[in-house]
């Protein structure tokens, strides 16, 4: 019997730089953050949340993105594990928005693609792992991107 699974719970990336992944997640995304070791951890809360590295978990609707900064080298969608991580968005005219903003900010993208199920935008972080914005062609069209 298949396990009777909703949702994600979380996707966690591997980054290599923890302050340069966090500013263009911040600034891309702007997420709130869920949990991160606080400056002036005492040793028992350093030790409870070892767990994530010196890294961060945001808070990405009912799930979690985190980063862990501990990657030693750079992100190749064709070796086996991650491919990319697609976020979801409600409509064509926020993909637009999108990719206006990320012309502001320099950070190359293919621009607005129909993909058949929807649109998508995609780009890259600064370790070079894929990411893709994706909205369905009908607003309540189910969010499931390839």
């Amino acid at each position: 019997m298949p396990i009777p699974t909703s949702a994600y719970a979380h996707v966690r990336l591997t980054v290599t730089d923890i302050a340069r992944s966090r500013a263009f997640y911040d600034d891309v995304f702007g997420l709130p953050v869920a949990l991160e070791l606080p400056p002036d951890a005492d040793e028992a809360t350093r030790q409870r949340l070892g767990f994530l590295f010196g890294g961060v978990i945001y808070r990405l609707g009912n799930s979690l993105l985190g980063l862990r900064p501990v990657g030693t080298d750079g992100f190749d969608e064709n070796r086996t594990g991650l491919d990319h991580v697609s976020f979801a968005v409600d409509s064509r005219a926020v993909l637009d928005d999108a990719a206006a903003m990320l012309d502001e900010r320099k950070i190359a993208h293919g621009g607005v693609r129909e993909i058949g199920a929807g649109y998508v935008v995609e780009f890259r972080d600064p370790d070079n792992i894929a990411l893709e914005l994706f909205a369905p062609k009908e607003s309540n069209s189910p969010r499931v991107a390839p």
